[in-house]
């Protein structure tokens, strides 16, 4: 993949939270595609737009660095992060423990609130699955379906590790180009683990869970080692 000096064009910014609001637009342009793995994060050019210095955009990507949405090279700078299909897969199992073990937590300390809140999301998926929509729109909205499960454990290091990995997750689709399966089916995989969670059967959970994260890396790995292979 080339290596590219541009970035997204950013609108200048104030500096309550400054750092942290560099970090969330980087983060955004690429995820939404603007900044491809591979492109250098050109401090001057960013700072530039953004109506900065450098320092908060070198503090901004450092932050990214930590979130594996960037690497950096020495005496280059920093790039957005190129992932392998084996990085991917690692990611997948990753995220399959973390979620089995969230829900685990949710069983024995949740409430019909926190189900409220999942069937909300679902049909919020369901719905923009139903329509030509962005594709960043339906990923989002799969993935705030099982943040609010995380977020229900009542863990705090779960929810972190999952904001990672749900990331990652979302520029591995963007690198494809194009969802892993149809939008209504996948909408229709996190029925069982609704379901599962309300009949408070844990097997249950634990297999859907399995089944929706295990499907979703079978055919993301698969699609990236056709990549790779080109």
């Amino acid at each position: 993949m080339k290596t590219s000096e541009n970035s997204a064009k950013f609108q200048p910014i104030d500096r309550d939270g400054l750092v942290e609001r560099v970090a969330n637009l980087l983060s955004d342009a690429i995820i939404k595609g603007q900044m491809k793995p591979g492109d250098r994060l050109s401090e001057s050019v960013i700072a530039r737009e953004m109506g900065l210095s450098r320092a908060p955009v070198r503090e901004a990507a450092r932050l990214l660095e930590s979130s594996g949405l960037v690497a950096y090279q020495p005496n280059r700078g920093f790039f957005v992060r190129k992932i392998s299909a084996q990085q991917l897969d690692d990611l997948y199992d990753l995220r399959i423990a973390i979620e089995v073990a969230a829900a685990r937590r949710v069983l024995r300390h949740g409430d019909d609130a926190l189900l409220d809140g999942l069937r909300e999301q679902y049909e919020t998926l369901k719905a923009v699955s139903n329509i030509e929509t962005d594709m960043h729109v339906q990923v989002e909205a799969d993935m705030e379906f099982h943040r609010r499960m995380i977020l229900a454990s009542g863990n705090p290091r779960f929810l972190k590790i999952f904001d990672q990995i749900a990331r990652e997750t979302e520029l591995s689709i963007v690198v494809i180009g194009t969802l892993y399966g149809d939008p209504e089916w996948i909408a229709e995989t996190h029925v069982p683990i609704l379901e599962a969670l309300a009949a408070r059967d844990e097997p249950g959970v634990v297999a859907a869970i399995e089944y929706h994260i295990g499907e979703a890396q079978r055919l993301v790995t698969q699609q990236f080692r056709l990549l790779e292979d080109k």
